[in-house]
C-alpha cells in the first residue's frame, strides 16, 4: 500500500488486518520506504502480493501556490509512474491495482450528478476559477499516468473517491466535527453545492467488492448513493453532533478563513455532485446510503 500512512490508508489497513491479511504500508518515513519516484528495494514487496493500492500524493488541504500545484501534480504522477514500473518488473505480478483518484476530476455541477457513465469531466468551458481547474488537471494527468502503465497481467482500477469519512482523529470528518461545535459549521456562502461523501466502511466494502470482481476496469465512483446540499450536509452532522449552531459565512469571508488556515475555498464551494453508477448497477449494497445514519454512527465512534 504506496502512501498508506494516511487517513484513508489508516481505514483500510484496519479493515484488511482485521480479515487477517498481510499489509505492508511503503511510504517516505517508514519501515518499507519509497521517495515516491524511484524505483528501488521497495518494490521487491510487489512480487506475488495479490493487491496494489496507491494512496500517494501531497495532500490538498493547502494553498494553490504554483509550488504547492507542481507538488500535487508531481507526487501523483511520479509515484502512479513508478508503481506501473514497479508492477511491470514482476515475475509474478499482483492481479489487481487501484490506483486512488478523485471524485474533483469532475465538474462543478448543481443541476444534475456526474455518475460513472455521464459524468461530465471538469473543463475550460465550465467557467471555473483557474484554481479549481488546476486541480481537475491534475486528477486528470493522474489516471492518464495509469493508462500508460504497462501491466498487461494487471488488472487497473482508478478509484475516483469522494470524501472518505471516518472516526479518526485529524481525518476530514473529525475536522467537520469541530467546526460544528465550535459553531462554525452553517451555511457556507449558498449551500447549494453538493457534498459528496463515503462512510469508511462502504468505501472498505467496496474496495474488497472491486478487488473480489474481476471485470471491474477503469474508472469508478466511490461515493455514497446520496450526495447533498452543502446546507443540508451541515445541518444533518450539526444535530447528530449535538451542536447548537452553525454560523453561515458568506464567500468574501471563506476566502479570508481559507486563506488564514492555508487552505483553498474550492474544497468547500465546488459543487461535487458525484453517484456510484457502477457500483450500483452491478450489485454493491451500501450500509449507510444516507447521511443522517452515517453521521450518527461515525459520531458515536469518534
Amino acid at each position: 500500500m504506496p502512501g498508506g500512512s494516511g487517513h484513508v490508508g489508516q481505514s483500510l489497513q484496519n479493515h484488511f488486518r482485521a480479515k487477517g491479511d498481510e499489509v505492508i504500508v511503503i511510504s517516505r518515513h517508514g519501515r518499507v520506504s519509497w521517495d515516491g519516484k524511484t524505483l528501488g528495494p521497495w518494490a521487491e514487496t510487489f512480487e506475488g502480493a495479490d493487491v496494489i493500492i496507491n494512496l500517494a500524493g501531497r495532500t490538498v488541504n493547502c494553498r494553490y501556490s504554483q509550488a504547492n500545484l507542481d507538488e500535487m501534480m508531481s507526487s501523483r504522477v511520479d509515484s502512479t509512474r513508478v508503481v506501473g514500473q514497479a508492477i511491470a518488473q514482476c515475475k509474478n505480478p499482483p492481479r489487481v491495482w487501484l490506483q486512488s483518484s478523485t471524485a474533483t476530476i469532475y465538474a462543478h455541477r448543481l443541476d444534475a450528478p456526474n455518475d460513472d457513465h455521464t459524468g461530465i469531466l471538469g473543463s475550460k468551458e465550465d467557467n471555473m476559477p483557474p484554481k479549481w481547474l488546476a486541480s481537475v488537471e491534475i486528477a486528470k494527468a493522474w489516471e492518464r499516468t495509469l493508462d500508460e502503465a504497462q501491466t498487461p497481467h494487471t488488472r487497473k482500477v482508478a478509484l475516483r473517491s469522494a470524501m472518505v469519512m471516518a472516526p479518526i482523529p485529524g481525518s476530514v470528518f473529525a475536522v467537520f466535527v469541530s467546526l460544528a461545535k465550535k459553531g462554525l459549521l452553517g451555511q457556507q456562502a449558498s449551500g447549494r453545492q453538493f457534498v459528496s461523501w463515503i462512510h469508511e466502511s462502504d468505501f472498505c466494502r467496496a474496495i474488497d467488492w472491486i478487488i473480489e470482481h474481476e471485470e471491474i476496469t477503469g474508472p469508478i465512483n466511490l461515493a455514497s448513493p446520496n450526495p447533498l446540499p452543502q446546507k443540508d450536509f451541515s445541518r444533518i452532522l450539526r444535530q447528530t453532533a449535538k451542536a447548537p449552531f452553525g454560523l453561515p459565512t458568506f464567500a468574501w469571508m471563506l476566502e479570508i478563513g481559507t486563506l488564514l488556515m492555508k487552505t483553498e475555498t474550492e474544497l468547500v464551494l465546488k459543487s461535487r455532485r458525484v453517484t456510484p453508477s457502477r457500483l450500483l448497477q452491478e450489485g454493491f449494497v451500501f450500509d449507510f446510503p444516507e447521511w443522517e445514519n452515517a453521521s450518527r454512527d461515525l459520531v458515536s465512534k469518534l
